[in-house]
């Protein structure tokens, strides 16, 4: 026997400032649900969801949760009014005997319990809130953007919590990993009209392609017809005026169709330009380290980045991604080592703080009162990219229309936000692009258009981002930060840097971090090694063989992949990514060669 939906919404629609959001949606969510709820910034996702929680009532249409059946909402902002910290907050619909649920959140989740509210940032409200409701576990579970703020450990400690339980829940989330891991069902909001596949995200946008190829080729049919009918009209209705009023009358239900029918909206029209070139070294750290009030950050750490490296940061927050970037930047001094610019930088910043955003100015007043785009003797000009663009057709650019141009920054979503920093940053000619959390609250289309333009651009980029799948596309290396002040380089993504990071670990010594490493020398300057392996040389010995034959394999796919005339015509970006793959790890292997064949050679002198 079937069991009761948790939650039903028959015929809703909803209207805001005159034009419909919603209209006539019905859908149904079962126990076991995992639905991925998708679309467009500016689609209605988290209204609707809200709508489902109860908390905004639709113009018409019924919301039936049947008696017994309890529905939790993640807020975005919650109110916390009338609670002294964050912990207290979110046990407040706990009994006493059950506030261990919420200790155990905040472990994973990664925030403090004691918290004042008073103090407490949004994003260690947002995770209290994603506390309080996997504390709670309703029966169904609205979870809106729950991983933006949380660092990938949090993020999967999120992920294998909502596979073990057995209650419901529907996701909106930007993260293309989440949502494929967790979810069986996708719920899709185009213009208005939701529709629902019973298969998961991974499903999604062949989906969505499928539906827009069938929409476009009836599309195409009705304008054949109304040609055809019009043409008909013209020539010969004047011969046949009675009998055939009734095609006429046809002809134009077939226009009202036409026009009734709502356009898609295209992708932004975002570009960016990498400027003048820069040198080929961009950055070059040597020996650096860094300690706050006894804390150690950073410990002797060095790296090259090069023209057109994509370097992503990884590591729990906190951990110093942010102090290590500043150092990179000679924001911020280190204690040790030293760190060199290449020639010709030009560096443009995307904070995830969206400091650059004044809120309560106009979206308008942020492009034109932004110096480096101030046209001069000009209230409506902004420049881009050195050429001056009138700033509401640049703005359609970026998705907004000439209604919000004149809207305050505040009433905008975190996407759209995201979207007008975008469009400040790419204004600017730059050959160091450097991304902190680009993708929070950006929709899926605009996070492909991103990579695609990052795929393209000449210049350098540095990033910060918790999106596994965002860093798999993007990044060519990977610096880690794994606490206790240590980085670790690794050639390629997010999964390359895991894959390595698990073959390492066994070959790895304990570490005596009770002594103080030396300070770092050149070369030139380090005194003979002893004769002999240490323990460590020994066991790095031992498993080099195995990592020269993994990079050998993986070499020989990418030439078998490169070895297609055809790719580069057919797939440009997947022969580009191949191509800097492959160097990548030739280079790999030529290190794992040589640093073989010094240690068996300093093995054999030993024996």
């Amino acid at each position: 026997m079937a069991q009761a939906p948790l939650l039903q919404l028959s015929d809703i629609s909803l209207t805001f400032g005159g034009a419909p959001l919603f209209q006539d949606v019905s859908l149904v969510v079962h126990p076991g649900d995992r639905v991925a709820l998708v679309g467009r910034n500016g689609s209605g996702k988290s209204t609707l969801m809200k709508v489902m929680a109860g908390l905004v009532e639709a113009d018409s249409g019924a919301r039936v949760v049947p008696p017994g059946s309890s529905v939790g909402y993640m807020e975005q902002h919650p109110d916390m009014s009338g609670f002294a910290t964050l912990g207290e907050f979110a046990a407040s619909a706990l009994d006493p005997a059950e506030a261990y649920r919420v200790e155990m959140a905040a472990e994973g989740l990664k925030f403090d319990l004691a918290t004042p509210v008073a103090t407490a940032s949004g994003g260690e409200r947002r995770r209290a809130a994603l506390a309080k409701l996997m504390a709670e576990a309703p029966d169904l579970m609205l979870l809106d953007e729950p991983t933006n703020h949380l660092d990938i450990e949090a993020i999967r400690w999120l992920e294998e919590q909502l596979k073990q339980t057995r209650r419901a829940f529907v996701l909106i989330s930007h993260d293309r990993a989440f949502l494929r891991e967790l979810t069986r069902a996708t719920l899709w909001i185009d213009r208005g009209i939701v529709r629902r596949q019973e298969q998961g995200f991974a499903h999604f946008e062949a989906w969505r392609d499928k539906l827009w190829q069938e929409e476009d080729q009836a599309r195409h049919k009705l304008d054949r017809k109304i040609k055809a009918e019009s043409q008909w009209a013209v020539e010969g209705i004047s011969a046949r005026r009675k009998r055939n009023q009734g095609r006429v009358r046809a002809l134009q239900e077939l226009r009202a169709e036409r026009a009734a029918q709502i356009a898609r909206q295209g992708p932004a029209a975002m570009a960016l330009d990498s400027g003048p070139k820069s040198g080929r070294k961009v950055i070059e750290a040597h020996g650096i380290s860094k300690a706050y009030e006894g804390k150690v950050i950073l410990r002797d750490f060095s790296v090259k980045i090069l023209r057109q490296d994509r370097v992503a940061f990884v590591g729990p927050n906190g951990v110093g991604k942010t102090t290590l970037l500043k150092m990179l930047l000679k924001e911020i001094a280190p204690d040790t080592g030293w760190v060199e610019h290449g020639t010709n930088l030009v560096p443009a910043v995307f904070d995830q703080a969206r400091a650059q955003l004044m809120p309560e100015l106009s979206l308008w007043e942020n492009l034109t009162g932004d110096k480096e785009m101030r046209v001069s003797g000009q209230a409506d000009q902004v420049l881009v990219r050195g050429q001056p663009r009138h700033v509401v057709g640049y703005l359609k650019d970026f998705l907004f229309d000439e209604r919000q141009a004149r809207a305050p920054v505040k009433s905008l979503s975190g996407g759209e936000k995201a979207r007008l920093l975008l469009a400040k940053l790419m204004a600017r000619e730059s050959n160091l692009l450097v991304l902190d959390e680009p993708t929070n609250d950006l929709d899926i289309e605009t996070l492909d258009l991103l990579q695609e333009l990052l795929d393209d651009y000449a210049g350098t980029v540095l990033l910060v981002s918790h999106d596994r799948d965002f860093l798999d596309r993007v990044a060519t290396t990977t610096i880690a930060m794994e606490g206790d002040g240590r980085a670790t380089v690794y050639a390629g993504g997010w999964s390359d840097y895991r894959t390595q990071r698990a073959e390492q670990a066994p070959a790895e010594a304990p570490k005596d971090d009770t002594k103080p490493k030396a300070k770092p020398q050149k070369p030139r300057d380090r005194a003979p090694s002893e004769p002999g392996l240490s323990f460590t040389e020994k066991h790095r010995l031992e498993a080099l063989p195995d990592e020269i034959a993994r990079l050998e394999a993986e070499i020989a796919k990418l030439e078998g992949l490169l070895a297609d005339p055809e790719l580069y015509t057919r797939e440009p970006v997947k022969f580009r990514k191949a191509t800097e793959a492959l160097t990548t790890r030739q280079a790999a292997l030529a290190a794992a060669e040589e640093e073989w064949l010094a240690l068996a050679e300093k093995a054999e002198a030993a024996g």
